[in-house]
């Protein structure tokens, strides 16, 4: 089986299952790279992106935009 082939297969099965622990799995496993990543920086810096996350997750968003006007008036 190619790697190509490997991929479709495992796609059907995540697509066809409603198995939620698997899928968290599957999930924490593909992420586990991310997560070793920032585990290796400085505990304030952690704390900075979980909570930029968060916010994310509550929809505290200021588009990409508005921050470049902000900052325009502010320095100019």
């Amino acid at each position: 089986m190619s790697i190509e082939e490997l991929k479709i297969e495992i796609a059907k099965k995540v697509f066809e299952t409603d198995d939620e622990n698997l899928l968290s799995e599957l999930d924490m496993l593909l992420n586990y790279n991310e997560k070793v990543v920032l585990e290796e920086l400085p505990k304030h810096v952690q704390e900075g992106i979980k909570r930029g996350l968060q916010q994310a997750k509550e929809g505290k968003l200021i588009p990409y935009d508005e921050v470049k006007r902000r900052l325009s008036e502010k320095w100019h």
